[in-house]
Order: structure tokens, then C-alpha cells, then sequence
């Protein structure tokens, strides 16, 4: 399912061509990219699921301060390991995401297919969430930095 999202986000979000509204040719096309009809509907799904984000009631937000620590349950630290932790955490020191957008990326991490996150892909969660969630333009290019102008895309040595 990861993969399906990485080819959506890569070949319609960072290229010219407009995404396609009908859910049908889009199924034909990633049938056709090769990918598997389960696969392609949780991904979609997937999709839905961060666009409602956006609206409505948002449960899992509340307003904390900004200096909170966020404490993970036993499920989150099990398909994010310490690195994925510490990068959210440092995402949140330099004010690439908020309470909010972290709670996000944390719930949409939780809804994917993998039972682990690499910390790689972990960075294209957050590059998706904050993509989709309008007033994070300069959180989005910050991430777009962090992920592209890095050597091999790390952030650390």
C-alpha cells in the first residue's frame, strides 16, 4: 500500500500532471503501474482518510502547549521506532510540524499496512500530511529540504 502512495505522490504531486478525480481510471491506471486491487483501494482509502482530516471534528486535537511531550502508546512505539520518534520530535523543535500536524502524521502512520516504519518513510508521511493541510506551505518546503538537499536524504551522518 506504501508503494502505491509513494507512486500517486510522486507522479502526480510533484509533476505537472493533474490528478485524476475519477476513482475508477485511477484504479485502472495503478492496475496497470502493476499494483493489486486490495492494495489499491486501502490506498486510496488511505487518502480519503488524510483529506477528512482537514474537516470537521478532529478528536484526537487538543489544545496543548506547545512544550508538551507526547507519551506513545505501546502500538505507536512498536511500528515507530526510537529514530522515527526522535525525528518527530525534532520536526516539532524546529517548527516543521505542530501538536496538530504531528498528531496527524502519527494517525496516518497508525492506518498503514506495515507493521514498521523506516525512518524514510516515515519523512514522506510527513511530507503527504502537511502537503494536505492547508497553512503548512513553508512546513511543506522546510520538509521538502530536509528530505531532498540532504546527501541520500539523511539528516544525520
Amino acid at each position: 500500500m506504501f508503494d502505491i502512495l509513494m507512486y500517486l505522490f510522486e507522479n502526480y504531486v510533484h509533476s505537472e500532471v493533474e490528478l485524476l478525480v475519477d476513482e475508477d481510471e485511477l484504479t485502472k491506471e495503478l492496475t496497470r503501474a502493476g499494483f493489486h486491487q486490495a492494495d489499491i483501494l486501502k490506498a486510496l482509502s488511505w487518502l480519503e482518510r488524510l483529506a477528512d482530516l482537514q474537516e470537521g471534528d478532529k478528536p484526537y486535537l487538543c489544545n496543548h502547549a506547545q512544550q508538551s511531550f507526547r507519551i506513545y502508546t505501546k502500538d505507536e512505539m512498536d511500528k515507530l521506532d526510537v529514530e522515527c520518534r526522535g525525528f518527530l520530535l525534532f520536526l516539532e523543535q524546529i517548527q516543521v510540524l505542530s501538536v496538530e500536524t504531528r498528531e496527524m502524521v502519527i494517525e496516518r502512520v497508525m492506518a498503514l499496512d506495515e507493521t514498521t516504519l523506516i525512518l524514510e518513510d516515515l519523512k514522506w508521511v510527513v511530507l503527504m500530511v502537511l502537503f494536505n493541510v492547508p497553512g503548512n506551505e513553508s512546513a511543506y518546503e522546510q520538509m521538502e529540504d530536509l528530505i531532498f538537499e540532504q546527501p541520500d536524504g539523511r539528516l544525520h551522518s
